[in-house]
C-alpha cells in the first residue's frame, strides 16, 4: 500500500510522520509527473491555505487529474483545507469555489467557522467507528449541511466536525497534529477494503 501526499502548501510533514509510525509508504505529490503513473492507493489533502492549494493544484495541472481520480473512487482522506476541497459548497467562500475545490463530496462547509476568539482549541470527542480521539482544531470549518449519502461521524456542540461519503472521508480537525493514530487507521483500513475489492 502506498499513500499519496499533496504536497504543495500545508501541514503535509505531519500527514508523513503518521504514516511512517505506522509503516505505510507514501509519496508526495507536487507535480503533474507525480500523478502519471498513479502508483498509490489513497490520497490525503492536508490542513492549510483551501484557496492557495485550490490556485497551486491549477498552477501545477494536478486539478484536472485529481478530481478524475477522486471521481473515479480512489480513497481520500481531507483535514481543514482538505475537507474544503472536497465539499460541494462552502459558505465564506473566497472567490469562484467551482474553480478552486474538488465539490466531489455532498456537503456544504463553513469556512474559518468558529471566529478568532476560538481560533484554536482541542479537546476529547467521540468519532464513530474510531472511539475516543484528541481533536486539534485550527481556524476550523465545520460542516453546515450533509447530503443524504454522507454519514457524521463525529460532531462538537452540536456541529459535525467528521464525515465520510464511499470513498471520502473529511475531518475539521488535525488528527495529524496528535500522538493518536485512530484516524489515520481507519482512513487506511477504507483504502485498504478498496484495494480488496479490485483484486
Amino acid at each position: 500500500m502506498k499513500i499519496g501526499i499533496l504536497a504543495v502548501q500545508g501541514a503535509f510533514a505531519e500527514h508523513e510522520r503518521c504514516l511512517e509510525k505506522l509503516g505505510i509508504t507514501f509519496m508526495e505529490i507536487r507535480k503533474a509527473e507525480d500523478l502519471q503513473n498513479h502508483s498509490f492507493d489513497g490520497l490525503i489533502l492536508p490542513g492549510g491555505e483551501s484557496t492557495v492549494m485550490g490556485k497551486l493544484l491549477h498552477d501545477l495541472e494536478l486539478f484536472e487529474p485529481m478530481k478524475a481520480m477522486i471521481k473515479n473512487g480512489l480513497p481520500v482522506f481531507g483535514t481543514c483545507a482538505g475537507l474544503l476541497l472536497l465539499a460541494k459548497s462552502i459558505e465564506n467562500a473566497e472567490g469562484n469555489q467551482e474553480d478552486s475545490h474538488f465539490a466531489c463530496m455532498d456537503m456544504v462547509a463553513k469556512r474559518n467557522a468558529y471566529g478568532r476568539q476560538l481560533g484554536s482549541f482541542s479537546l476529547i470527542g467521540e468519532m464513530e467507528g474510531v472511539g475516543k480521539i484528541p481533536m486539534v482544531f485550527i481556524r476550523a470549518p465545520y460542516i453546515a449541511a450533509l447530503g443524504k449519502g454522507v454519514t457524521p461521524l463525529a460532531e462538537v456542540e452540536g456541529k459535525i466536525v467528521a464525515a465520510r461519503e464511499g470513498n471520502l472521508l473529511v475531518t475539521a480537525f488535525h488528527p495529524e497534529l496528535t500522538e493518536n493514530l485512530a484516524v489515520h487507521k481507519y482512513f487506511l483500513q477504507m483504502v485498504e477494503n478498496r484495494r480488496e475489492s479490485l483484486h
